[in-house]
């Protein structure tokens, strides 16, 4: 009587647990590549959950005879097996099994059951059990240890067991295929690729599992006879992400962090993720980088690259470096002063509040301000251009006419333009009120430039930057991102500002970005004294910025290729990367400016000669990239816009202008200049 009082008792204090163990039914994630289909990367445990009627019946059986042939008719626990385990437990000899399925189920499925070895245990598990006997049926408790038991090579449950071992869907494994399964469960790690005596121990558990099957009466004798060891698939080598696949890796995460998913969700949510880069496009962009990159360059000198498509706001490839040598990107993470890629923003501003590409502006150098006028802001060289129109000012990128041109506009609103092309506000703010703000003294990384641009090539809205197509969790609920879609400006002066980068590229300074086969329009960028340059440009179908700079923030320098400018080395990379990029895309005309074909053309005088400097490249290239001990510093102010051009001192294609009084601007010349015609 007392010991069932005390087995009542053990009984009654004995639940079965309302919680699973994490690593039981975690399920890991696969992120692929944009098409859907190539891996990128995988995330958390190998395991990927199936229903037990999509297990087929002879795995089932293979199973059951090694493992426990009494499955379906015992009470959750074997009595002569248990006591053997007890016994040896209290010897303290080693524990020899004699554990049903239904509980070695309920040892690794349930919250709160401890690995050790003690009759406590062993007790509670044997509780668990056999409640989980009467209240669960045989097939659910079947199902959930398929898909909770370790298999080897890293494979958890039945699913992943058999694409591990055999490359195919558990629903297509043979029967000699299914008792290979049955057999490893015993000893995954030494059956997961036997060799020599394993192979050997290995062969004579899988006959003595067929053998179990004939006594159970799954196979018949001509079954039994007919079987043969299956062939094992070389294991697969341990996933590793590679080249950009980190970097690539650490955004996805990073973004779907903001999305509201967990990294729990991540690593054991089981989920299915699309990103939105382009294997091929990602390839070109890191043979852009390394082919154009003179060997000479040295180690602490970045470059990034990234490419927006500007219907969708995909980031669709960058190039952020090299992983090995630094997991601070070139791409998404660093934030260099943007130069004179800033001014379409500040064009665009002008041309959506009642400017027009004919509007005048003041390109006399130097300029002073009233709100600083202890620091005047020069052209580069000193060059003064007089009364010009915004086509020409943006040709020739003059840094006087855009700090003009940003007074009359007024820099509220030219920082409301760039927020909403994209760029964060937190990043603008410390600069905003700057009268230099519309010569790029704000840092932002590529991406965020190339998103911003893309605003340009999508009619003036700007859609939102995001590298995640799709998710898809494991119950098959697909979630497709919905970028958000900001209206920037309109749709002319969207149409107008490409217009006038169109002019950089083919007559200014930006000269080395052509593309002979279809339009382009962009921007050149160099920050003082070189810090950061810039190429920013794009077709309809794509936007790509190339930024190059020093991770301790000195002058980019290449040695045999000297200081470098926007309109040299970030040019020939986007145009590497847009050729191959673009090959057998069909060609996309820009939307005609306003009063198309009147006034805007610009004379031969007018037009800046591009820089000669070498563009010839050397036979052999530096592969490595430089490594980046910390951030880039703080942005260094810009007092002059060396534009970019690298327009050589003694240029004659430019005429020098006597320079006017240096003018002074304050409120009352708000409005001034303004649709004056040439």
């Amino acid at each position: 009587m007392g010991a069932l009082a005390l087995f009542g008792i053990a009984w009654a204090m004995t639940p079965i647990p309302d919680s699973t163990q994490e690593q039981a039914t975690a399920q890991g994630s696969v992120i692929y590549y944009r098409d859907g289909k190539t891996v990128l990367a995988r995330q958390g445990i190998d395991r990927r959950n199936v229903e037990l009627a999509k297990v087929p019946e002879h795995v089932r059986d293979a199973v059951i005879a090694a493992e426990n042939r009494s499955f379906y008719q015992d009470g959750g626990v074997s009595l002569k097996g248990t006591s053997r385990a007890l016994w040896s437990t209290l010897t303290g000899q080693q524990l020899q099994g004699g554990s049903t399925i239904t509980q070695q189920l309920v040892r690794n499925y349930y919250s709160g059951l401890s690995q050790e070895r003690s009759i406590t245990r062993k007790f509670k598990e044997i509780m668990i059990s056999i409640k989980v006997d009467q209240s669960k049926s045989k097939d659910w408790v079947l199902e959930q240890y398929l898909n909770t038991i370790y298999f080897g090579r890293g494979a958890n449950g039945v699913q992943a067991a058999a694409q591990a071992y055999f490359g195919k869907d558990v629903s297509k494994l043979t029967v000699a295929e299914g008792a290979y399964l049955a057999t490893v469960i015993q000893q995954p790690s030494r059956f997961a690729d036997p060799q020599g005596d394993d192979l050997a121990a290995a062969q004579g558990r899988w006959q003595a599992v067929v053998a179990a099957m004939g006594e159970t009466g799954a196979l018949d004798a001509e079954q039994v006879a007919a079987q043969r060891f299956p062939k094992l698939k070389a294991p697969k080598k341990p996933f590793v992400l590679k080249g950009q696949a980190q970097y690539m890796l650490d955004q996805v995460t990073a973004e779907l962090n903001r999305r509201g998913y967990s990294d729990e969700d991540i690593n054991g949510g089981g989920l299915r993720i699309v990103t939105t880069f382009d294997k091929k496009l990602m390839d070109a962009a890191e043979r852009a980088v390394k082919e154009a990159v003179p060997e000479s360059t040295p180690k602490k000198v970045r470059t990034g690259l990234a490419a927006v498509d500007p219907a969708t706001g995909e980031v669709v490839a960058f190039y952020g470096g090299d992983p090995r040598r630094s997991d601070y990107d070139n791409a998404f993470s660093a934030k260099v002063p943007a130069g004179s890629t800033f001014k379409p923003y500040t064009l665009a501003t002008a041309l959506d509040n009642g400017f027009d590409l004919s509007t005048r502006v003041n390109g006399n150098s130097p300029m002073r301000v009233a709100s600083d006028p202890d620091h005047p802001i020069p052209n580069d060289s000193g060059r003064s251009y007089g009364q010009i129109n915004l086509v020409t000012a943006t040709q020739n990128s003059v840094n006087t006419a855009f700090v003009d041109l940003g007074q009359k506009v007024g820099l509220d609103k030219v920082a409301a333009t760039v927020k909403s092309a994209g760029i964060p506000a937190d990043q603008l703010r410390q600069h905003q009120a700057a009268a230099a703000f519309p010569l790029g003294v704000a840092s932002v990384s590529a991406v965020q430039n190339a998103s911003g641009f893309s605003t340009f090539a999508n009619g003036g809205t700007h859609m939102e930057a995001h590298v995640v197509k799709s998710v898809k969790d494991a119950d098959g609920v697909k979630n497709v991102i919905k970028p958000v879609a900001t209206k920037v400006v309109s749709e002319q002066a969207a149409a107008d500002t490409t217009y006038a980068m169109q002019q950089v590229v083919k007559y200014g300074t930006g000269t080395a970005a052509r593309l002979y086969d279809r339009p382009v329009a962009g921007k050149t960028g160099t920050t003082d004294d070189s810090v950061s340059v810039w190429f920013n440009g794009f077709t309809p179908q794509l936007a790509v910025a190339v930024d190059m700079f020093r991770d301790d923030n000195k002058t980019v320098t290449i040695p045999g290729y000297g200081v470098q400018f926007g309109g040299q080395l970030p040019a020939q990379i986007w145009r590497a990367f847009m050729t191959e990029a673009m090959a057998g895309k069909p060609v996309v005309d820009f939307p005609e400016p306003s009063d198309f074909g009147y006034g805007y053309s610009t004379p031969d005088w007018e037009r800046s000669v591009p820089d000669e400097r070498p563009t010839e490249r050397p036979d052999d290239w530096d592969t490595s990239q430089p490594e980046l001990t910390d951030p880039p510093a703080s942005d260094p102010i810009i007092t002059r816009g060396p534009e970019e051009d690298g327009l050589p001192e003694d240029d004659p294609g430019l005429p020098t202008q006597e320079p006017e009084p240096m003018p002074t601007l304050g409120p009352d010349d708000q409005n001034s200049g303004r649709s004056l015609d040439d």
